[in-house]
């Protein structure tokens, strides 16, 4: 008994030092835009802002419009989420339910994309780009970012349909629904909890994606948030730390509400893959 109470506790230390390993860096980047310049170089820094300030957040949006960069990536990342939803639990719905020829192909396809790395396919999306008329444009941003991202939200979306039991798709079809029904009515509501876990990491990757955003875009008016945020930190602010703290803190919001939003749904996903477990 003794023994388990020392492991349990070590344990919950070992969760405390973690957490609090990951929580500070953020409540660091938070207190210091909240800063005036003079009090972030300051030995020993202080914690809390003595004279917190938002002329930080003001003056971030003077410098370079990060309204438009937010903007852009709402749209994008939007799109993207969208797009990867739909596309990833219709394949994973018609590769998981139905009698198809050709289904291996179509894995070992998926898998072959998880195994390209994101600089081999920059040249040649590029170069698709100019042709197809798509550089500098969002459908250009929007494209190859869903088709990159598309195998992963697949085989997440195959393994939750395949768990789902047989008769409440043999009863559907008593009654004359068609597969696109099935998928429709039955299949998307029970995958609420998967949909919204791929939502999630669909959502980060859309807003958090720098390289291809700054390949295949030229102007300030079509750059998103990450660009944004690069192009700040290599100018001439690169050492105003409450400013760049600042613009990223703005980043963070965005994801930790879209997070929040969708937590609900969520947490139960972890909850099912216990019960299966």
């Amino acid at each position: 008994m003794r023994k388990r109470t020392i492991l349990r506790g070590l344990v919950y230390a070992i969760l405390i030092v973690g957490a609090i390993a990951m929580i500070v860096p953020f409540y660091w980047m938070i207190s210091t835009s909240f800063k005036p310049y003079g009090e972030t170089g300051r030995f020993p820094p202080t914690w809390i802002p003595e004279n917190p300030t938002l002329g930080n957040y003001i003056t971030v949006f003077n410098i370079l419009p990060f309204g438009r960069f937010i903007l852009n990536t709402l749209i994008v990342a939007g799109s993207i989420l969208v797009g990867t939803i739909f596309l990833s639990s219709l394949t994973g719905f018609a590769l998981s339910r139905l009698k198809l020829r050709g289904k291996t192909i179509i894995f070992y396809g998926l898998l072959a994309g998880l195994m390209l790395p994101l600089v081999l396919l920059l040249i040649p999306n590029l170069i698709m780009s100019f042709r197809f008329g798509l550089f500098n444009t969002y459908p250009g941003l929007i494209l190859p970012y869903i088709a990159w991202n598309l195998p992963i939200p697949t085989f997440l979306m195959a393994s939750f349909f395949s768990s789902i039991p047989p008769s409440l798709e043999d009863t559907a079809r008593i009654d004359g629904c068609s597969n696109f029904k099935i998928y429709r009515k039955i299949m998307l509501p029970l995958a609420k909890p998967m949909i919204a876990t791929v939502a999630i990491f669909t959502w980060l990757y859309g807003w958090d994606e720098m390289m291809w955003a700054l390949t295949v875009t030229s102007t300030t008016e079509m750059r998103t948030f990450p660009v944004g945020l690069t192009m700040f930190q290599a100018g001439p602010y690169q050492l105003y730390w409450n400013l760049i703290t600042a613009a990223a803190t703005i980043g963070f919001v965005f994801i930790l509400a879209f997070f929040l939003a969708l937590r609900k749904y969520f947490m139960p996903t972890g909850a099912i893959a216990g019960i299966k477990g």
